[in-house]
């Protein structure tokens, strides 16, 4: 961010390519008492595509409320350009809360990083149905809820995670090996961010550093999508990869793959709270 976390607004747009965007926009910022600080754009063709926008402005001379300026904005500018449109206060920290099983590497990545002012936001809480990382939680002053979850009481514990999550704006599944159903992915459209220990689509499912041992691979990876009802297939937020050689096992692979994994995951939930990432159809677009 350019300039004071608490004076700092965040605008995204979404809409058909045409002249005067850019313009309509930093005008109407102008007349408001609003400073640009930090404007990205990109159209998906040179004429009659579809036009993103992120820009950051400074609030401390705005004339108007917080509500009467989004109210003027959708009036005056979004109508007319058929805008979908976002606006959000750095100042108003999103709260996360973290799903987990048993492998604490993601997760301890982010409470890490959260802990020393990375991530912008409040961790509210970290569920897990498994109590092998309780005492690491709480270490950290984060509340630790265990809920257990077999095939026969999935259905129960969804309804009590989804009780425990209410009230947060973000769900991180920093390695949570339970498939979330599509009632309750629902709830939580483009809110649910995932890591997925492979480079997606490749090596779905189980055992994965065996899939890409047994194939030889020489490249392995970690992909961090947002959940959709449909299993591994959401929209893609962050991807990276790691060269490996013939000489490397199973274990070194796994050692190596979690390391891109913790670091793809924070980067996807970073951007996330910083309000970087523009879901368009199922693909994502992401102004790093």
């Amino acid at each position: 961010m350019t300039n004071s976390v608490n004076t700092t607004a965040r605008l995204l747009i979404t809409c058909p390519d045409k002249s005067g965007i850019v313009s309509a926009v930093s005008t109407f910022l102008y007349n408001h008492g609003a400073n640009i600080t930090a404007l990205d754009q990109y159209s998906t063709a040179p004429e009659g595509g579809t036009y993103f926008m992120r820009l950051e402005f400074q609030t401390p001379h705005l004339d108007l409320s917080r509500q009467v300026f989004a109210q003027t904005f959708g009036e005056a500018v979004a109508k007319r350009y058929n805008m979908s449109w976002q606006l959000s206060y750095a100042a108003d920290r999103k709260k996360v809360a973290i799903l987990v099983s048993k492998y604490d590497h993601a997760l301890l990545e982010l409470l890490w990083r959260w802990s020393r002012g990375g991530l912008a936001c409040d961790v509210s809480m970290v569920i897990s149905n498994h109590p092998d990382l309780k005492e690491a939680v709480e270490g950290f002053n984060v509340p630790f809820h265990l809920i257990k979850v077999t095939k026969e009481n999935k259905q129960e514990a969804e309804a009590e995670i989804q009780s425990l999550l209410q009230g947060n704006d973000l769900v991180v599944l920093a390695r949570y090996m339970q498939v979330l159903s599509a009632d309750f992915v629902q709830h939580w459209p483009n809110k649910i961010i995932n890591i997925h220990h492979s480079f997606l689509p490749a090596f779905v499912g189980a055992n994965p550093y065996q899939q890409a041992h047994d194939k030889g691979v020489k490249l392995i990876g970690a992909t961090a999508h947002y959940v959709t009802a449909d299993l591994d297939q959401g929209p893609i937020i962050e991807q990276a990869v790691e060269r490996v050689s013939h000489g490397d096992n199973v274990e070194t692979l796994r050692e190596l793959g979690e390391d891109v994994e913790r670091n793809v995951l924070a980067r996807a939930v970073r951007w996330h709270l910083e309000d970087r990432v523009i879901v368009y159809g199922n693909k994502t677009i992401v102004f790093a």
